[in-house]
């Protein structure tokens, strides 16, 4: 999920939700090209965490492939929508309402984890976010992650217009330390995904495993 907001969020169970109430599906159903096309490091039926959800489009996606799924979301009616999204394609996902604060993290749970354009993260938020998504993975575990840099800022096409909670190369390597990174990725792409992300975008991909 991203925002557009100048400022973080005062309430941002609110703010999605309100978001997610209109009609249709403001990511689209289809997934995130870049965990599509990176999602073949997991073998069928590994134990996925989809961080951060919306309405179900990597989670039921990742579903379908015939993994064990696992996702949450802050938006009750985010939440309410994927599982609908689920039903209407026939497979199970495991979700539930949470902060990424309040998410339970199990600790060396995780074949996979999940994260595209989890970016309404300030820095501090997005340093605890980050830790757990680690200590969240089994050993040989891996993370796919997509996100904004700063030059989006210029595209204004999604994501969020606060500088600090964009992605560079070097923040996202020194996040994640303790995973073997085996891809970055910065390049632009034409977005098409629902009305949230539409046009010319500047993203940056990461794929890494943990140690």
């Amino acid at each position: 999920m991203t925002h557009s907001s100048n400022t973080p969020f005062t309430d941002p169970a609110q703010t999605w939700n309100a978001r997610f109430s209109k009609d249709g599906y403001v990511f689209g159903t289809e997934p995130n090209e870049w965990l599509q096309r990176n999602a073949a490091i997991w073998k069928p039926g590994s134990r996925i965490l989809s961080v951060a959800d919306g309405e179900g489009r990597n989670s039921v996606w990742l579903a379908k492939q015939g993994h064990q799924v696992d996702a949450f979301d802050i938006s009750e009616v985010g939440v309410a929508k994927a599982k609908r999204l689920a039903e209407d394609s026939r497979v199970g996902v495991n979700f539930s309402v949470a902060t990424c604060d309040d998410f339970a993290w199990p600790q060396n749970h995780y074949d996979g984890i999940a994260t595209i354009f989890v970016q309404f993260a300030d820095p501090e938020l997005r340093a605890r976010l980050f830790g757990n998504m680690v200590r969240s993975l089994k050993p040989g575990g891996s993370l796919i992650l997509l996100g904004y840099t700063p030059k989006q800022l210029e595209y204004r096409t999604g994501g969020p217009s606060v500088l600090s909670h964009l992605y560079t190369e070097d923040m996202l390597r020194e996040a994640f330390g303790d995973l073997d990174i085996q891809v970055t990725d910065e390049y632009e792409t034409e977005l098409t995904e629902g009305d949230g992300h539409k046009g010319q975008s500047a993203v940056i991909g990461l794929v890494g495993v943990r140690r």
